[in-house]
C-alpha cells in the first residue's frame, strides 16, 4: 500500500461460490474472470475471496481490469491492489474504488500509473 492511502474500507467480500450465484455464471467462467483480471480476489481469509464493491449491476466493473493491469505494471500484487482500490487515497481525497464505480476511471488510472 502506498504512503498517501489510509487503511482499506470496510467491504462485502464474496466467495467463489458467492459469485457463481450472483453472476449467474459457472465456476469455470468465474475463475476466467479472475485470471483474466476482469476481478481480483485474495485468500485473505482463507478461501479466494473478492471484494462485492468489484460489481456493478451483478457483473464485473468494467473499469477494474484495466486499472488492475496499470498496478499491476507499477508492481503490485493482488493483495496490494486490492488494498489500493479500497483505501482511502489522499491524491483522490476518497478510496479509488468509489472513483470506478462513478466512472472516473481516466482519474484512478492517473494516480496508479504515478505510483510506478
Amino acid at each position: 500500500m502506498t504512503s498517501d492511502a489510509t487503511p482499506p474500507i470496510e467491504a462485502e467480500w464474496l466467495t467463489l461460490p458467492d459469485l457463481v450465484d450472483l453472476l449467474g455464471e459457472p465456476l469455470s467462467r468465474v475463475r476466467r474472470l479472475l485470471d483474466e483480471g476482469q476481478l481480483l480476489g485474495s485468500r485473505r481469509s482463507g478461501a479466494l475471496r473478492v471484494p462485492a464493491l468489484f460489481l456493478l449491476g451483478g457483473q464485473p466493473l468494467g473499469s477494474l481490469r484495466g486499472t488492475v493491469t496499470v498496478l499491476h505494471d507499477a508492481g503490485f500484487t493482488d493483495d496490494e491492489a486490492i488494498d489500493w482500490l479500497l483505501a482511502d487515497v489522499e491524491s483522490l481525497g476518497y478510496p479509488p474504488i468509489e472513483a470506478l464505480r462513478a466512472g472516473r476511471k481516466t482519474e484512478v488510472r492517473r494516480v496508479a500509473q504515478s505510483l510506478a
